[in-house]
């Protein structure tokens, strides 16, 4: 068994018997894989946080998947959460290439095994972790079904600024300052500097608040914006997915009409082209429509284990 790791169940608001384990990849990083027992056996569902998230924020998920039957197995990426940070600053995002993402899921996928996680196995991918989600699909993950929410296959940013974007970001890597902060971000916790009003991610005070209070009472799970080299090794994984075909796994993706932080050309592009993919549109949706008000975290939650019992 894994060596036990924090777990801070007094801000993760998740359903009871939540524990964590480290975990060391193939590549000898230490990350952190957090789990919630379901109230039956109806198999397991990954989930696949964005860049900045860490197991915790996730307990609200938790609650309505293991009431629903499914046990939760959720991952701190390298780089974020309580996981290793990879750069002299652990306040940036950082990533040597998206391919060391898939380190990550094989370590978990083998404690997986380990804690005899009841099979099958489900995805729900969030952000950043739709674009490492698109990935492992492709490599073959063994999922029944897959649940994307706002994912990160592209960013939304404008034709100018994107092509910027490219050019710094390579000029970066071959000048050796690949470490810096994207220019316009900050090094702090997004929750923490940004007021609920006009906030990017949810319409629900109250899980706003609960977000920064994660973080302002266990500030190791915090993190800023992403560093250069990360910036340009996600232009190179969404360049190079977009370019290959859909994988066959079930698939259904949750969109709001107010996101701004991905991009929903590039999600729509995908989904007309996925076979057995259906693309929900949420009116009034943030980036974090499972933890947005109850009304529409509720009907995302159903949505969403209707599509894995219609699976299993």
């Amino acid at each position: 068994m894994a060596p036990a790791a924090p777990f801070f169940d007094d801000v993760a608001n998740g359903p009871a018997g939540g524990a964590a384990h480290w975990l060391t990849t193939r590549d000898n990083r230490r990350i952190r894989a957090g789990h919630w027992p379901g109230d039956g056996a109806k198999g397991t569902v990954l989930i696949f946080p964005g860049r900045t998230e860490y197991i915790e924020k996730y307990g609200i998920t938790a609650q309505a998947l293991t009431a629903a039957g499914y046990s939760v197995l959720a991952v701190d990426w390298r780089g974020q959460g309580l996981a290793d940070r990879l750069i002299s600053d652990p306040n940036l995002g950082h990533i040597g290439d998206f391919a060391d993402y898939q380190h990550d899921v094989a370590a978990l996928l083998d404690h997986a095994m380990v804690l005899g996680l009841p099979r099958p196995f489900f995805l729900i991918a969030h952000s950043m972790g739709g674009c490492i989600g698109l990935r492992s699909l492709m490599n073959g993950l063994d999922v029944k079904a897959v649940m994307f929410s706002a994912p990160m296959w592209g960013i939304q940013m404008p034709p100018a600024t994107r092509a910027f974007a490219w050019s710094l970001t390579t000029l970066s890597l071959s000048f050796k300052f690949d470490e810096k902060l994207v220019p316009g971000q900050s090094a702090t916790s997004y929750p923490l500097i940004q007021p609920f009003a006009g906030n990017m991610l949810t319409d629900d005070p109250e899980i706003y608040a609960a977000l920064r209070g994660q973080i302002a009472v266990h500030p190791a799970l915090g993190l800023g914006g992403p560093s250069l080299r990360w910036l340009n090794r996600s232009l190179h994984e969404m360049r190079d997915l977009a370019r290959l075909p859909a994988p066959a796994t079930p698939c259904i993706t949750f969109l709001g009409s107010k996101e701004s932080i991905v991009d929903p050309a590039a999600i729509r592009t995908r989904m007309t082209r996925w076979r057995d993919g259906v693309l929900h549109d949420i009116k009034g949706g943030l980036h974090e429509m499972l933890m947005d008000k109850p009304a529409m975290r509720d009907s995302v939650n159903a949505t969403t284990i209707a599509h894995f019992d219609a699976h299993r």
